[in-house]
Formats: structure tokens, C-alpha cells, sequence
């Protein structure tokens, strides 16, 4: 039995079923996604999934794979649905990581790669972490939940452990469970 197709099938279940509460939150007009951050999410959930399967990811790459679909989805939802709350913080952030995305088109080594993905997924949860400290109901606690443990199944599913194959998605579980700790906690200092 292969254990890493079975973690990876897990990990493309789960992450199917992580955006469905986003989703229909977003068009319940309760979760307000921010453009800036899933324009990038979809541009570096592409850069992810292709430098993982180039680095040996192997079946570790379904989750994200799928994830991508979804993130493009968000994004134009994001248009109609999104916040309206944009600061010029948000548009530095946006700026910086598009000049890091450009450097990743020129690099060709997997790792240096990976290395700036991972810089540039973190800076774009940035103005989501700042419209959701400010507005933690504005987010989906159950998604960042479902996402989170998406993504740590898909670490197992890797076939080949390197830097290479497991930064990235090793990321993704930390800014996930990030969100989930912010939203907590800020949810329950309003509710104090």
C-alpha cells in the first residue's frame, strides 16, 4: 500500500473541503477576502505546486494543485465580495511581492525558488493578518483549520524530504495556524 498517495489523496480531500466554508461565506458576504493577498496566493500556489513536482514532491503536490483552482476562484470573488478596507501598507506588500515574483521568474534553481515563494506568501497573508486584527469575524476560522491540516498531510505525502519539497508547504501549516490563533483570540477580546 502506498502510504504517501494515500496522505496525498487525504490532503486534496481536505483542501477541497477547506474553501468550501470560504466560499460560502464569501457569497454570504460574512468572510471579506482581501484582493492584494489572493491575487498573490494564486500566482505563488502556481510557482508552489510547479516547483514542488520539479523538486520530487510527487503525490505531495495534489493539495496544492487543487488549492490553486480554488485561490483564482476567491480571487475574483474578491472583486464583488472582498474588503474595501486597502491601506498603502497593503499596496507596498502587494508591490514587494510581485518585484520578488519577477525574481523567481529568472531564478532556475528549485530551491532558491522555493526559498522566495515561501518570502512572498508570507508577505501577502500580511494584509489579511492586518484586516483580520481589525476584523476577525471578517475571516473563516474553519477553513484556516481544514487548510492547516491540509497542507501537514500533504508533508507526509512528499515522496522525496528536502528543503526543496517541504519549505513551502511547511510554511503554509505555520501561516494557517498563525490566522487561526489571531482570529481566536481577537474574536474573543471583542467578545469581552
Amino acid at each position: 500500500m502506498n502510504f504517501k498517495l494515500i496522505f496525498g489523496i487525504l490532503a486534496t480531500v481536505l483542501g477541497i473541503i477547506s474553501f468550501w466554508p470560504y466560499l460560502k461565506d464569501i457569497l454570504h458576504k460574512k468572510t471579506k477576502p482581501h484582493v492584494y493577498s489572493w491575487l498573490v496566493w494564486t500566482i505563488i500556489q502556481t510557482v508552489g505546486v510547479l516547483a514542488m513536482i520539479k523538486g520530487g514532491a510527487s503525490f505531495g503536490a495534489l493539495g496544492l494543485a487543487v488549492g490553486t483552482l480554488f485561490c483564482i476562484t476567491i480571487f475574483l470573488l474578491a472583486f464583488k465580495y472582498g474588503t474595501r478596507n486597502i491601506t498603502k501598507l497593503d499596496t507596498f506588500l502587494l508591490i514587494s511581492a510581485l518585484i520578488i515574483i519577477v525574481f523567481w521568474l529568472i531564478q532556475k534553481d528549485p530551491l532558491i525558488s522555493v526559498i522566495l515563494v515561501t518570502i512572498i506568501d508570507t508577505i501577502a497573508f500580511m494584509p489579511t493578518y492586518r484586516k483580520t486584527y481589525l476584523a476577525p469575524y471578517t475571516e473563516t476560522l474553519s477553513a484556516y483549520y481544514l487548510l492547516a491540516s491540509a497542507n501537514l498531510l500533504s508533508i507526509f505525502a512528499i515522496a522525496d524530504y528536502s528543503l526543496t519539497t517541504t519549505l513551502y508547504i511547511s510554511t503554509l501549516v505555520v501561516t494557517d495556524t498563525i490566522m487561526i490563533f489571531l482570529l481566536i483570540f481577537r474574536r474573543n477580546v471583542i467578545l469581552r
